[in-house]
């Protein structure tokens, strides 16, 4: 006998958004996620990276310095790890000026600013949770 929670809408139902992930793809066998929710959360994971993330969709693209400032009590060491998992995702491209000293900036893709969603969506859950909180 399954237990079904009041409210849920089984994952069978053909207007659940979320129901063509299949469930072999819930726990991927291998490393690589295979679920678009994990795929998600694998691009958006480690402590800070919506943070930076936040920062890119206010500006649409930051230099080291600027995500440094916006970002305070972020070390250095995170703030590289982020950016260079970021632009591993695609959701920023590292460009790099040939001057003197060299310069890079950051700009925000098309496939980072589809996250813009997401992102709105945490930031209003998050008003709401506080809010709850107060």
């Amino acid at each position: 006998m399954t237990h079904q929670t009041v409210g849920h809408t089984p994952a069978n139902n053909q207007d659940d958004p979320l129901a063509d992930c299949p469930d072999s793809a819930l726990v991927p066998p291998g490393p690589e996620p295979r679920c678009p929710v994990d795929i998600t959360l694998a691009t958006l994971s480690g402590r800070w990276t919506p943070l930076v993330l936040r920062e890119f969709l206010r500006r649409g693209q930051a230099t080291y310095s600027e995500l440094s400032a916006a970002l305070p009590t972020l070390s250095d060491k995170v703030l590289s790890d982020r950016l260079a998992q970021l632009t591993s995702a695609g959701v920023i491209e590292r460009h790099r000026t040939p001057s003197w000293p060299p310069r890079v900036r950051y700009v925000l893709t098309s496939q980072g600013r589809a996250l813009e969603s997401v992102v709105h969506s945490m930031w209003e859950w998050g008003t709401a949770q506080r809010e709850t909180l107060s």
